[in-house]
């Protein structure tokens, strides 16, 4: 059948008011986007926590397959810092449809290619927090989840971690929460972590119930720690938790692991307990403290020798340390070592020979 020369025109006219409709809003919603809008809103927040965030290039709009901001040369300080915490090449955010039309600011998806991640930088910032909470926690909405590839774990030039993968699934508070991650150590043995909890906010603290942790390395050693742990802020954290270690060689033993937040005069405290076959381990240790003492062993002008903080006792009848092998091997310190020699003795006892009159 014939179209007539009127209804060409019509339906001519129509796909063109159709065109122009959706050109209007493509640049509508692209206007919507206003990249400074978010990056102001992401450096305002590291701002709060005592971080610098700066990007390469200024962050563009992307619009398929959905609204979201291409980052560019993303780099983490703590402020005053030359040492960055993070350096990444490349990083996107997607945005909820919602928010670009004024609603609250939330993430849909984060992405992060290329991650670098120092531990030196990033304890020297966790140290510098006050021992008190600045403000009550939040969960950051993510609506489907956090990507991040090719990324690394580094102390200062040491490659800890490669190869690292993450995949979580989305952070809301009440929803149950999980993360999968997988890496090589510097020796290029994998190591595989998975943890689902569920977050909750309760009061002025964040809370993570029906926590579950599984940790493997290579074939050898897995371990399964499961409990609760709730966050105050900065360096106000505790945890509970117990499972179990499977040591291919050794065999199975019992862990139980306790964080005990600091306070005015206390620091962030970790008391972890240990126990299988012929070995036993019961030790209180600051998890702050610890990672600084690690980290002069690696100082370029020479290491700094000086007892490792914290206290408890180790016994164990076998351990091998490189190539010497040690039997009956026991460890007290802090609070739990005997006295010295130097010491001064206690007065004898009435009773004592020495004691005696003629």
């Amino acid at each position: 059948m014939a179209i007539s020369r009127r209804m060409r025109l019509s339906l001519l006219a129509l796909a063109g008011l159709l065109l122009a409709l959706l050109l209007t809003l493509l640049v509508t919603v692209y206007l919507l986007l206003r990249p400074e809008r978010f990056t102001a809103m992401l450096q305002a927040q590291a701002t709060e926590v005592g971080l610098d965030l700066s990007l390469s290039s200024p962050a563009s709009p992307a619009l398929f397959p959905r609204p979201a901001l291409e980052l560019e040369g993303l780099t983490l300080n703590a402020r005053g810092a030359s040492m960055p915490i993070l350096l990444a090449a490349r990083g996107r955010l997607a945005l909820p449809w919602h928010t670009l039309f004024g609603g609250p600011t939330a993430i849909s998806r984060l992405e992060i290619d290329a991650p670098r991640v120092d531990l030196d930088a990033l304890q020297s910032w966790l140290s510098s927090l006050p021992a008190g909470p600045a403000a009550a926690p939040s969960i950051p909405r993510i609506d489907t989840g956090i990507r991040i590839t090719r990324g690394s774990l580094v102390r200062g030039n040491r490659l800890l971690l490669d190869n690292l993968d993450l995949e979580t699934g989305s952070l809301l508070s009440g929803r149950p929460f999980t993360l999968n991650l997988s890496a090589t150590d510097a020796q290029d043995s994998p190591t595989r972590l998975q943890l689902s909890a569920t977050p909750r906010i309760r009061g002025d603290s964040l809370q993570l119930d029906e926590l579950e942790l599984h940790l493997a390395h290579e074939k050898t050693l897995t371990l399964q720690l499961g409990g609760t742990a709730h966050w105050h802020g900065a360096a106000d954290a505790a945890a509970d938790l117990s499972g179990r270690l499977d040591d291919a060689r050794h065999g199975q033993y019992d862990v139980a692991l306790t964080l005990t937040p600091a306070n005015q005069r206390d620091p962030l405290l970790l008391a972890l307990k240990l126990e299988g076959p012929g070995n036993r381990v019961d030790l209180r240790l600051p998890p702050l403290a610890l990672a600084d003492w690690w980290s002069q062993l690696d100082r370029a002008e020479g290491p700094q020798l000086a007892v490792p903080p914290g206290s408890g006792h180790i016994e164990a009848e076998q351990a091998a340390f490189g190539g010497i092998r040690i039997e009956g091997l026991s460890i007290r310190a802090g609070d739990e070592a005997p006295p010295s020699s130097s010491s001064t003795p206690a007065p004898a006892s009435p009773s004592s020979p020495t004691s005696r009159k003629p």
